[in-house]
């Protein structure tokens, strides 16, 4: 794994506009001084686990660039090792492009959003596609027994940096699941307030009586 996400991401095309709009400054200091950690910790993985879905991008022999939503059960993308990921591929519309991509130009990027905390962690990564026939014990891992779809692949990605982006800009926005589950403590709280207030009500009545 790099030393961090600025080797590969800040090119000199990059530190140019840096240099043009004024930001060169501080990230060159933030290069120099290592501020940008590069190990999976605790805070990454529960981010990864978290997530019923991520962006992933790829770029076809052609050099354009390709993007697509991956989606699952909460925690279908999941941590393998130290820097590995991997995710059940499921059966979609047939058109394989990233899969297809990944044989000409396996590096990619993964883009994890968490929208209610406006939290985003971006991934840069090496995808490798394996048939889950060939790897039985790695596809065991990768089941998700509550989910009826087909697997048709596994792919694994080797994480080489990532970055936590600002949470400026982000909208949030809310899964059905975390809706129900505000309202049902919504629900709880409304319920324990009209007990009271019953209860109020019957200790002024008993006194009046």
């Amino acid at each position: 794994m790099t030393d961090n996400f600025t080797e590969l991401a800040f090119t000199e095309s990059v530190k140019a506009q840096q240099e043009k709009y004024g930001t060169r400054t501080a990230y060159s200091r933030m290069e120099r001084g290592g501020a940008f950690r590069n190990q999976i910790t605790w805070q990454e993985q529960k981010h990864i686990q978290d997530r019923d879905g991520f962006y992933l991008s790829s770029v076809g022999e052609n050099g354009w660039p390709y993007m697509q939503f991956r989606g699952g059960p909460k925690g279908f993308l999941k941590v393998i090792g130290d820097n590995t990921l991997a995710f059940a591929d499921f059966r979609g519309n047939g058109q394989y492009i990233s899969t297809g991509n990944f044989d000409d130009n396996n590096r990619t990027m993964l883009f994890l959003m968490d929208y209610p905390n406006k939290k985003r962690l971006k991934i840069w990564a090496e995808a490798e596609v394996l048939d889950p026939a060939e790897h039985p014990e790695l596809a065991e891992k990768m089941i998700m027994p509550d989910y009826e779809a087909t697997v048709e692949r596994i792919i694994v990605f080797k994480v080489h940096a990532f970055d936590w982006n600002c949470p400026q800009h982000i909208t949030p926005r809310y899964t059905q699941e975390e809706i129900k589950d505000s309202q049902q403590a919504l629900t709880a709280r409304i319920a324990e307030l009209e007990a009271e207030n019953k209860n109020l009500r019957d200790q002024v009545q008993t006194a009046q009586e």
